[in-house]
């Protein structure tokens, strides 16, 4: 068995609702160029950005949630990947928790773990491995950052960390995509599947876990659902120019 297309518990491409996403998606029939863009573009947009109950989820899970984060919607994009038969493997990270500002309630902001698990998705195309990141937010919700901050490039909040917040690499174009790159800290390495690696690395157990799980999630997807609307929470410490939030101290303005 080929350990870059095998099934893992995590990576459950022949669960009932996996193989009939593929079969209902007609995506057995594309070249692979079609099959990593359509599976990438469905786990991207119609999988929206949310916090799920935690990170080593079933992919058949995830997507009978149908939002993720991270290192959730990487799982499912791995199941896809492997059920249409593109080789793939995961690399493990952390990031600092100040991409996630804004995003958590800076009631419990402190509580948070000054590194978070991250990762993405890495595929092998044409003779290279190619690193997937940019499916990580749905394009409604950044679009809506960008624009809240038509003037900025650099941003790291809000489930953002990027030098190109107009223009960022997020598109299935046969190359890396990333979305949340710069608020990288620690790289873990590459690993075979997400079950491999949530067997050494994990966070937010205990009493943080339970809190996190039962209340500050579904707080966080809130603000998140807001926040496609178009309400941006304001970051303690911003200011105001021109009537929109400005970001100061950790993110250099870029006017």
């Amino acid at each position: 068995m080929d350990r870059f297309l095998a099934e893992t518990r995590l990576v459950d491409f022949r669960a009932a609702p996996i193989k009939a996403l593929i079969e209902e998606r007609n995506w057995l029939s594309l070249s692979d160029w079609d099959k990593i863009g359509s599976a990438y573009d469905f786990v991207r947009n119609e999988v929206r950005f949310g916090y799920n109950a935690a990170d080593a989820l079933p992919a058949s899970k995830i997507l009978a949630d149908g939002y993720g984060q991270c290192n959730t919607k990487g799982i499912l994009l791995m199941a896809l990947l492997r059920g249409l038969g593109i080789r793939c493997r995961f690399h493990g990270f952390t990031i600092d928790k100040a991409l996630q500002r804004g995003i958590v309630p800076e009631f419990v902001y402190p509580l948070a773990p000054a590194r978070i698990l991250h990762s993405w998705v890495e595929i092998e195309y044409q003779g290279r491995w190619i690193e997937l990141e940019g499916f990580i937010l749905d394009q409604s919700l950044l679009t809506a950052l960008q624009d809240h901050f038509p003037q900025r490039s650099s941003i790291c909040a809000y489930g953002i960390g990027t030098n190109c917040l107009q223009m960022p690499e997020v598109e299935w174009k046969g190359d890396n995509t990333y979305i949340q790159k710069t608020g990288i800290k620690a790289d873990y390495g590459v690993f075979d599947s997400p079950d491999d690696f949530f067997a050494v690395h994990s966070q937010l157990t205990g009493p943080r876990g339970l809190l996190y799980r039962f209340f500050v999630r579904h707080w966080m997807n809130r603000r998140v659902a807001q926040m496609r609307g178009g309400i941006i929470p304001q970051i303690p410490g911003a200011t105001s120019n021109d009537g929109r939030t400005v970001l100061t101290g950790q993110m250099q303005e870029t006017r």
